[in-house]
């Protein structure tokens, strides 16, 4: 019998700080018992994700600066890692599980979920490989890949006592716009990066890399979350749910704590 994965499509595009609280939120709450494990999923809106190391640069608040001028709502991320740019073009994922000793588990979390990102890569028509493009922004090793030439997709995770929380980013369309902005910011934190390595799903299969508006859908972006959903029904029997009112009210307590200065 499959265990059973709640899925939540709820993105809070307009108010990252709230969707990151969101996610702060269900992390919680599953590691506590008191909900299922829970998988999200959804594309999302203009976002700049800042990692703890990040804050720590003499350059963080002229990054900050940067994004919001940029039009980006900047954020203090759940896990580490540098920055990262997400824009109508990408699409967030994560799962929060309920565990012992989870930090004994990192490393399969992470293989698992990279593994899962690669294989719903693959069915959409790219050639996904897990592993790091030298020069990447927010560099990993379970990033995935595009023939090992650009990135596609970034990981993080954060363990806390009784669960952990992995997710990341896929960049559908918007290889681009994610270069424009990463450049000044990468500058501002003296990082070393190269734009080069960016790349997105719609410029592997040839399609246009311009992001559709807020109030467009994207075919591109239903077709990857459906491969994404293929791949998990594999494994578990996914259950679509609803934001629950004991969530969202953790989660407006906590979004303060992940707002940008």
């Amino acid at each position: 019998m499959k265990p059973r994965l709640r899925v939540i499509d709820s993105s809070f595009a307009s108010s990252a700080d709230l969707g990151t609280g969101i996610s702060a939120a269900l992390m919680r709450r599953v590691a506590g018992g008191e909900i299922e494990p829970t998988m999200r999923l959804h594309r999302t809106g203009p976002i700049l994700a800042f990692g703890r190391l990040d804050k720590l640069r003499p350059g963080y608040s002229r990054a900050v600066a940067i994004a919001r001028e940029h039009g980006y709502e900047p954020i203090e991320r759940l896990a580490g890692g540098r920055a990262a740019a997400f824009h109508e073009g990408t699409i967030s994922f994560s799962r929060a599980t309920r565990q012992a000793g989870a930090y004994a588990g990192t490393r399969e979390r992470f293989e698992e979920m990279s593994a899962t990102i690669a294989a719903a890569l693959a069915n959409v028509g790219v050639d996904a490989r897990v592993g790091e493009v030298a020069g990447e922004y927010c560099p990993g090793e379970f990033s995935v890949n595009a023939g090992g030439r650009v990135k596609l997709a970034g990981i993080g995770q954060r363990v806390i006592s009784g669960g952990a929380h992995v997710g990341g980013l896929i960049a559908v369309r918007g290889a681009g716009r994610i270069r424009i902005v990463l450049e000044p910011i990468y500058a501002a934190l003296e990082l070393d990066w190269s734009p080069a390595t960016t790349g997105s799903l719609a410029l592997e299969i040839g399609e246009d890399d311009e992001p559709l508006a807020a109030d467009r859908s994207d075919p591109l972006v239903a077709r990857t979350i459906d491969a994404l959903r293929a791949v998990l029904a594999e494994r578990f029997e996914l259950v679509d749910a609803e934001l629950d009112a004991g969530t969202r009210d953790l989660a407006t307590r906590l979004r303060a704590g992940h707002a940008a200065p």
